[in-house]
């Protein structure tokens, strides 16, 4: 006999990873409860968009890679599914993604990932610098080449989060829009989380997907990096300012330009290690209009609309902690650090068939938990 606050699964935590677990474990049957706030906010509202396997991709995360690839492969599918679920737009774009260089070392660098992203079995082309601006006409002159990636594309974090929300509703997901203050353990058995209020959730299986509060919450090294992302209107009378994604890396700091089709201009992101630190700083917000106006001048002339700051979830190895812990009955979708928004179908996927079935898919057993408690055993051996 279940009480009223008690489900299958009680979810813990409402942003994309969280939404999209619910909905896709409550599409294969089970009685899903939420717990959060406010669902559909959190990094999601920062979050740029981009769905980058191939320029993200970086040496000594091969592994992470098969994941990226596998879920951006699904997004086009998983797009249309969602769209047609909630009735909203995504802002799903396939406009490829143009990475450039702008000076001498910045060009070696590139052309290292190039070869990197070959070996892996990834397509991108190099370009000159003449071919860049070719593409892109608002470039700077000084760029030096760059690499045309027409497979890495971008979707809207806000307007996905919005959608996940709606079919989460419409698909019988409970919500809870209060914090988790603790999670509930019996006999070693996670049972469900008691809320800021007192309230009691009860559940046969409880999911973590609270991004950089999973670790508060559950004990697990997942850790809060800032950053802080800029966005920029571009009038009409300057559109097309951008045609696709551009990004590069200045002075040692990446930039990206992400163009949305409603003349958004979001760019971004710094990354520091300041814990939970949110604040929106002059140096942060003079750091990025410098670098992209180095990028691509005419960018100081468009309207500063918005200056946001968020968290990622990073974990120590960068890649997802995904599947069950060492108490029964607890599992984790959190730590997608930088690839949160790319990795979403995938992670509903996975997470729904554990939920389902008590089994993790094959592509998703490398980012078990379980890695981070085997290296603290061998450490205390």
């Amino acid at each position: 006999m279940h009480s009223r606050n008690s489900s299958d699964v009680l979810v813990v935590g409402g942003g994309i990873i969280g939404l999209v677990t619910a909905w896709r474990a409550a599409q294969r049957g089970l009685r899903i409860a939420l717990a959060d706030p406010e669902p559909g906010g959190g990094a999601a509202q920062v979050a740029a968009g981009m769905l980058a396997a191939v320029t993200e991709l970086h040496y000594g995360e091969e592994t992470l890679l098969a994941l990226n690839v596998a879920s951006a492969e699904r997004y086009p599918a998983f797009a249309a599914e969602l769209e047609e679920a909630s009735g909203r737009d995504i802002g799903y774009r396939a406009c490829g993604t143009l990475a450039v260089a702008l000076d001498s070392d910045d060009r070696a660098h590139l052309r290292e990932l190039h070869a990197l992203q070959r070996r892996s079995g990834l397509e991108s082309e190099w370009l000159t610098g003449r071919e860049c601006r070719r593409l892109e006409p608002m470039l700077a002159p000084g760029v030096r080449g760059g690499l045309r990636v027409d497979g890495d594309h971008q979707v809207d974090p806000r307007r996905l989060a919005a959608a996940l929300v709606v079919a989460c509703e419409r698909a019988g997901v409970v919500f809870h829009r209060g914090w988790a203050e603790r999670l509930s353990v019996v006999g070693d058995r996670a049972v469900g989380a008691v809320l800021a209020d007192g309230t009691e959730l009860a559940a046969d299986q409880v999911v973590v997907a609270a991004g950089s509060l999973s670790g508060k919450l559950a004990g697990v090294p997942v850790r809060p990096v800032k950053g802080q992302v800029l966005r920029l209107t571009v009038p009409r009378a300057y559109a097309p300012f951008l045609s696709r994604t551009v990004r590069a890396v200045v002075r040692g700091s990446h930039i990206y330009l992400v163009p949305r089709e409603n003349g958004e201009l979001v760019v971004g992101a710094t990354s520091e290690e300041l814990g939970w630190d949110t604040t929106v700083t002059a140096g942060g917000v003079y750091e990025l209009l410098r670098d992209a106006h180095e990028l691509v001048p005419g960018i100081t002339e468009l309207p500063l609309t918005e200056t946001r700051a968020g968290l990622r979830p990073g974990s120590p190895d960068n890649a997802p902690l995904l599947g069950p812990t060492e108490v029964p009955g607890l599992h984790l979708a959190t730590g997608h650090f930088r690839n949160g928004v790319l990795l979403t179908p995938v992670t509903g996927d996975v997470m729904a068939e554990l939920l389902v079935t008590g089994e993790l898919p094959q592509e998703a057993r490398p980012f078990t938990p379980r890695r981070f408690s085997a290296v603290r055993q061998e450490q205390s051996v």
